[in-house]
């Protein structure tokens, strides 16, 4: 039996991913988006010229509307909630803003699931950032990039958060408000600690999405900088793994509600942002390419690996998508599609 998706931000990288895979096997989808990335017309007229205009149900909406949510949500099954403001440096410019979306956007979410009367189930795209510098974290420098001295496995669940920058402090507040809706009022909640997500339909921009910016630039010639010394480590995850982990957490729902899982490529797959990630770049291309370097960047960790083996043994799951294997594919899916840009 089908189930009524609900899913914020659906029209966005992550979200419109994920909502082709749901109408793909055929169920029913919500989709709530303000369409105010650049990317998400782009992502909802792929979704209407693949499925149609009535395969989805469209709420052009805000997650700063509480009665909008209240009222849009009432059938849902399954809340996604995957809408917010993405960018670290926007929320050092524009803080408030950041806030009202992040944090009180969540709990308007929450909300909305708690009046729903269904018992939703409910996913929280949260981030790698609630662990802010990991300042007490020892790393080791190579020729190529930076790494842990003592975690060879990664960052787990465990490590302590510390919200740096108003971006972490307001993702970080809807990661322990989803959390503790499920001790309180018995919401059947995960959340999803989310690395470097890249993959096809991400329109990246120099201060979010960072792998899909340096190939955008790069296939479009666009100038590119990089902050820092190249050498920051990032675990990457393909979005199709972490569409499979959304499932995965659904489907155990009774197992893992209340649970926070990190969901990242792992150290099996990772890369730093520019003196590996580069060449690789180059490679693809058949060309050098030209770049300009600026001071590191406020809240901007020299590593973050996630451990992942937690969702591992939990949940069964594991990335499929290696690092050559992912970044080749949403190259070509940049190549084929330059117009988009």
């Amino acid at each position: 039996m089908s189930k009524h998706y609900f899913v914020t931000g659906g029209a966005g990288f992550i979200g419109s991913n994920y909502v082709h895979r749901l109408l793909e096997r055929g169920e029913k989808v919500t989709v709530y988006d303000n369409l105010s990335r650049a990317g998400a017309p782009k992502n909802l007229k792929w979704l209407q010229e693949t499925f149609g205009e009535k395969a989805f149900n469209l709420v052009v909406g805000d997650v700063r509307d509480p009665g909008q949510l209240v009222a849009s949500t009432r059938d849902a099954d399954v809340i996604v909630h995957l809408a917010g403001q993405v960018a670290v440096t926007t929320s050092v410019v524009k803080p408030r803003e950041d806030f009202e979306i992040n944090a009180f956007g969540t709990f308007n979410v929450l909300e909305a699931a708690r009046l729903n009367g269904r018992d939703p189930i409910f996913i929280y795209s949260s981030t790698n950032k609630v662990y802010g510098g990991m300042d007490d974290v020892e790393v080791v420098e190579t020729a190529t990039r930076w790494g842990y001295k003592d975690l060879p496995f990664g960052a787990a669940e465990s490590q302590p958060l510390d919200f740096h920058s108003p971006y972490g402090c307001s993702k970080g507040t809807g990661d322990q408000y989803v959390r503790d809706y499920s001790r309180i009022y018995g919401l059947r909640s995960v959340v999803l600690r989310q690395s470097c997500i890249y993959g096809p339909r991400q329109f990246g921009v120099e201060d979010q999405g960072w792998v899909a910016w340096f190939i955008i630039a790069a296939v479009t010639g666009k100038p590119m900088s990089i902050y820092g010394d190249g050498k920051q480590v990032r675990d990457v995850l393909h979005v199709f793994d972490l569409n499979d982990a959304y499932d995965l957490a659904i489907q155990n729902i009774d197992d893992v509600k209340g649970e926070v899982f990190n969901l990242g490529g792992g150290p099996e797959n990772t890369m730093s942002i520019w003196t590996e990630f580069g060449p690789m770049l180059e490679k693809l291309l058949g060309k050098k390419l030209p770049v300009t370097w600026g001071d590191w960047r406020p809240g901007d960790q020299k590593v973050f690996v996630a451990d992942i083996r937690k969702a591992e043994k939990i949940l069964a799951w594991k990335p499929k998508y290696d690092v050559e294997k992912g970044v080749k594919q949403l190259f070509d899916w940049v190549s084929a599609n330059k117009n988009l840009f």
